[in-house]
């Protein structure tokens, strides 16, 4: 009894004992396992803040893509705008190509035609030069030609002097007063007249020639002076010698009612009316489109196809000069 009493005993003893060994065990695996808790809590705190950190750089990641994007679009749009650019760049430089390969053949021919026209500019320079000669010639020859013609005009200037002088004196007088006509008054009348280099100017009642030299100078048209005073005369002869026209101009001392007027172009007169009246005869044999130019006096029923007003400062007084054109115009009754 005894002995089942020691043996039960022990057995409790021994299970106790165990207990107690399990219960070390146990608490060393629950501290083992809290601590692997602990550590597993702090790793996965760690792994939580990786995560974060992850999720965040994702974010940025992300962020960053999109502007990637953005600009990968952006560059996408640039460069088919540049790739239109240099294809037009390469459209552009293939037509200066062209145009520069125009201007080099184009320079090239302007070179050819330069030194075409730099030879033709040599023998034309060469050709002046000739012709300079063949001037200088020709003025030598028309200088001589002057003096002749100058030393001629002297010559039938004296000759007509003394022609004049040698008239008979029966001469009758003259109809009119000699006045002379102021130059601005004389330029206007040949102006009137439309005067051409192959008009044959007449002046009835030349007194100092003016007219006639005037018309030959200045026109270079032929004229011829009539006058009835020898004095007059001498004083047209001079005018013409000093001026040198005498090639163009001739005096002659006549009476103007017995001359042919039908060979002038133009007829100037200052003389008066009553006398303009009695020239009408003669003045109706002219050819048609014949021009008379009258000094102050018109024509008794012939009417004007011109009147003008014209004041000269030589006599502070104003003139009227009357232009005809052949066939008159009688004015009716």
């Amino acid at each position: 009894m005894n002995g089942r009493k020691v043996t039960l005993k022990f057995m409790v003893l021994l299970v106790c004992l165990l207990t107690l060994v399990g219960c070390k065990n146990a608490a060393e695996e629950r501290d083992k396992a809290v601590a692997e808790a602990e550590k597993a809590k702090a790793e996965l705190a760690k792994v939580k803040a990786i995560i974060e950190e992850i999720r965040s750089e994702r974010d940025e990641l992300k962020e960053t893509l999109d502007t990637i994007s953005e600009n990968w679009e952006k560059a996408s749009s640039e460069l088919v705008v540049f790739t239109q650019a240099h294809d037009d760049l390469l459209v552009q430089v293939k037509e200066l190509t062209k145009e520069r390969d125009s201007a080099i053949v184009q320079a090239k021919d302007a070179k050819a035609q330069v030194e075409r026209l730099g030879k033709q500019l040599k023998e034309k320079t060469e050709e002046l030069r000739a012709y300079e000669e063949w001037v200088k010639e020709l003025q030598a020859t028309i200088k001589g030609l002057e003096g002749q013609v100058e030393k001629v005009d002297n010559q039938w200037t004296e000759q007509s002097a003394e022609e004049v002088s040698e008239q008979s004196d029966d001469t009758r007088e003259p109809d009119v007063h000699f006045v002379p006509t102021p130059q601005v008054v004389v330029d206007k009348m040949l102006e009137l007249a439309k005067i051409k280099k192959t008009d044959l100017v007449y002046d009835l009642g030349c007194g100092d020639g003016r007219i006639v030299v005037t018309a030959a100078k200045r026109y270079g048209c032929k004229a011829i002076g009539y006058d009835i005073d020898p004095q007059r005369v001498k004083e047209s002869l001079e005018n013409v010698r000093k001026n040198a026209v005498g090639h163009l101009v001739r005096i002659e001392q006549k009476d103007i009612f017995t001359l042919d007027l039908s060979k002038a172009n133009v007829i100037t007169l200052y003389l008066l009316p009553g006398l303009n009246v009695e020239l009408i005869p003669q003045l109706e044999k002219l050819k048609p489109g014949s021009r008379i130019v009258s000094h102050d006096f018109g024509m008794e029923g012939i009417s004007p196809d011109k009147a003008v007003k014209i004041t000269s400062n030589e006599d502070d007084d104003e003139h009227e000069i009357y232009l005809w054109t052949s066939p008159l115009k009688k004015i009716p009754d």
